[in-house]
């Protein structure tokens, strides 16, 4: 596993790719040398960048068409067979479509298949709310026996796929679509369930997930450059298991926390953290920010993250708000 590990990170973690692209070719790397590694997709070979893995390896490729239960179900039967199996397909269809089958042919029934959700969030822009995965985090939250990941960068995204092969229980990832900085040249440690600190701060913290977490570090850039506030910034790419170690450290120190996702304010990542810290008797200055309980406005995902303060500016404002 080391071995591909270095080869992974030499090849891919280079340059500022799309996480999927990182994705694929970390899938690749592992399917070399493990022909347990079968990918299972519902019409979203393109899509999810895995056309070079099935020119590659057509025998451990498996398209069952646009059926997202089918998908589900297959992949169960399969990672019930000693198969490393990941299932892709876009997060919205994945997450609602199948999820009856997510909940008891993959977690009740603890066969561990790797969820792919493509896509994910606002990623589809103005096709729209019916495209929009805003929900899958609150739903699967509510599932036992059941991983939920959602990378902020090409390192997260490799270090994800290398975990979840040898994961002996299911794990849900979701990708957006556009190209990641790497967020930290100095934090390179990782492991579901702990927070990655991607930047160190005093005056408050912020904790992103996913495709949120870039933002947030260009917010607490600005908070210090123009606002001489320290801001941290946490990259809390599992939402289940939360870390519960940090989030208590985060809180002990006193800072106001907000929380940054792309995803419903409802069930999320802010609510799980809001949920830990007010169970804990923490009582730090506290604030969601992600979509609001109403159906999208039509736009590109950057113009969505605009429209809802998901943005530079928007998160400094709102951390601005609850330091002063």
């Amino acid at each position: 596993m080391q071995e591909i590990l270095d080869a992974t990170i030499e090849n891919i973690a280079v340059s500022q790719r799309a996480n999927l692209e990182v994705f694929s070719g970390t899938l690749q790397h592992l399917a070399q040398n493990d022909r347990d590694i079968i990918v299972v997709t519902s019409d979203s070979r393109g899509s999810g960048k895995l056309v070079p893995f099935g020119q590659k390896f057509p025998e451990q490729i498996i398209e069952v068409g646009i059926a997202e239960q089918n998908l589900v179900g297959v992949s169960a039967g399969l990672a019930s067979a000693g198969k490393k199996v990941f299932a892709v397909s876009p997060a919205c269809f994945l997450t609602a479509r199948a999820l009856e089958q997510i909940k008891n042919d993959v977690a009740y029934s603890n066969n561990p298949v790797k969820l792919i959700g493509i896509s994910a969030g606002v990623s589809y822009g103005a096709l729209g709310s019916t495209h929009h995965s805003l929900h899958d985090f609150a739903v699967l939250r509510t599932i036992n026996n059941i991983i939920v990941v959602a990378p902020a960068d090409n390192f997260e995204t490799e270090q994800a796929i290398l975990l979840a092969a040898e994961s002996n229980i299911p794990v849900y990832i979701r990708f957006g679509k556009k190209q990641m900085p790497l967020l930290s040249e100095d934090e390179k440690t990782f492991g579901f369930g702990k927070g990655r600190i991607v930047r160190e701060g005093s005056d408050i913290t912020i904790i992103g997930t996913g495709e949120t977490v870039a933002p947030a570090l260009l917010a607490a850039e600005k908070l210090e450059r123009e606002y001489n506030v320290s801001a941290a910034v946490v990259s809390m790419h599992t939402i289940k298991p939360l870390d519960y170690d940090l989030l208590q450290n985060i809180a002990a120190a006193g800072q106001p926390v907000l929380t940054v996702e792309e995803h419903s304010i409802y069930g999320g990542l802010g609510e799980a953290c809001a949920s830990f810290l007010i169970q804990h008797n923490f009582h730090n200055r506290f604030k969601i920010m992600g979509i609001p309980d109403e159906y999208t406005v039509t736009g590109s995902q950057t113009e969505i993250f605009n429209h809802y303060g998901i943005s530079e500016g928007g998160i400094a404002a709102a951390a601005l708000g609850l330091v002063r």
